[in-house]
């Protein structure tokens, strides 16, 4: 028992001594935990950011389809009689300047950036998704460690009890050493089963830390809602959600449009570009409103540029044939992952629906155990069993009793893995 006591002081951050913590352990749902692995998780923090930049980059080509304004100052000083480039020695150019550029490629671009922004979203959730079947996992296998150490603790007592029996029985007569030597080595086990089971409970402990704490704080507790098992959807309602809220497919399909509206871009570089600016201001010798013979310095200028590409040694072609590649790959890249959908629909509704329908006999075996352990207690006690048959019947129990932790923990975890495709049902 020394092991296990140390083993849970560790656990709980304490030191050797076993000081009492200094602050009750915070008790957390599922929920609760949900929420703080998503704050601590590098991994969906990180789909997050890239959704802020795919959002940012959708500001960016929408702009480029809008006219931008800026205000323009220059001097320019020529050295008298050796240059002729500007239209005086000094000249000042103090003007604003409204510009648009008109191209085949820029409203591609935007929907492109509209592409990219749904497959961020689209990979945030699946990170999210992703995120939560491994907390349920975690969460659920530290619960059921709790359940596995009253288990534990519970066969000890009874291991106990009969190595009682077993010597009171020996004294008068009854049964042979070898009985009170078996119940001994099994009273030993029970003590070695429940060391092992706190071992677990903490590894789960820490396990789940990591997830939940910045600072690897151990000091919480869950609340343990194994049962009920909510219900299992029918599996109608489970393909539909499926089809509409599939993260994975969504990506797929993003990737596509991203990889369309790239052929778009690519086959606007063979088309002309026009550009207009229009300025207003001053473009003078001075800086004043009126020059030296009194008109007016301030005026506008109109520019329009028609680019009309000619020859560019084979480069807009090539980018086009890599644009139509990568939608073609990007079409292949849907279809599997409308197949993986499917076939991941059904092995995870079969997976959750098996589990869910075996949790009634595993409740009935450790039912069954319980009794099977108390009838052969009175048989033993009265004679009529041997030392075997009990300690046969009391590791029953403990099988069973775990079995069904592990039952529950097994649909939950399905649960949240048919979640990863349908979200939250």
């Amino acid at each position: 028992m020394r092991r296990f006591v140390l083993i849970v002081a560790l656990g709980l951050g304490l030191a050797a001594q076993g000081v009492a913590p200094s602050t009750s352990p915070t008790q957390l749902t599922l929920q609760q935990a949900l929420a703080m692995a998503r704050a601590n998780s590098p991994d969906f923090q990180a789909a997050l950011v890239a959704e802020g930049i795919a959002q940012g980059d959708k500001t960016i080509a929408r702009a480029a389809l809008l006219p931008s304004v800026n205000y323009l100052n220059t001097f320019t000083y020529t050295q008298a009689g050796r240059a002729i480039a500007n239209n005086g020695v000094h000249e000042y150019l103090s003007q604003g300047n409204v510009h648009e550029a008109i191209g085949w490629g820029e409203t591609a671009a935007l929907k492109r950036a509209d592409a990219a922004l749904a497959l961020a979203r689209a990979q945030t959730e699946i990170a999210a998704r992703g995120l939560a079947a491994t907390v349920t996992n975690d969460f659920y296998t530290f619960v059921a460690s709790e359940h596995k150490i009253a288990t534990a603790q519970q066969a000890l007592t009874a291991a106990n009890q009969y190595l009682n029996i077993s010597q009171e029985r020996e004294h008068a007569g009854e049964v042979a050493h070898a009985d009170v030597v078996k119940a001994q080595i099994e009273t030993q086990q029970k003590q070695r089963d429940l060391e092992e089971a706190g071992l677990a409970h903490e590894q789960a402990r820490l396990a789940l830390a990591v997830l939940l704490y910045r600072d690897f704080n151990l000091n919480f507790t869950a609340v343990d809602d194994l049962e009920p098992a909510p219900p299992l959807p029918d599996a109608a309602r489970i393909q539909t959600l499926a089809g509409a809220r599939n993260p994975s497919l969504a990506a797929a399909q993003a990737q596509l449009a991203q990889a369309r509206q790239d052929i778009g871009i690519a086959h606007a570089n063979f088309l002309p570009t026009l550009t207009l600016d229009y300025y207003y201001g001053i473009d003078a010798n001075q800086i004043a409103l009126r020059n030296q013979f009194g008109q007016p310095n301030l005026g506008s200028i109109g520019v329009g540029t028609l680019n009309i590409p000619i020859f560019d040694w084979g480069a807009n072609r090539a980018k086009l044939h890599q644009s139509n590649l990568r939608a073609q790959q990007a079409q292949r890249a849907l279809s599997q992952a409308q197949r993986q959908l499917l076939a991941n629909l059904q092995g995870f509704y079969a997976e959750a629906a098996t589990a869910r329908s075996e949790l009634a006999t595993l409740a009935s075996s450790r039912d069954l155990a319980q009794e099977a352990l108390r009838l052969s207690a009175l048989r033993y006690q009265d004679g009529e069993a041997t030392i075997l048959e009990l300690v046969d019947a009391q590791n029953t129990l403990t099988l069973a009793r775990n079995a069904y932790d592990d039952g529950l923990v097994r649909y939950r975890v399905a649960l949240a893995n048919l979640q990863t495709l349908t979200g939250v049902f």
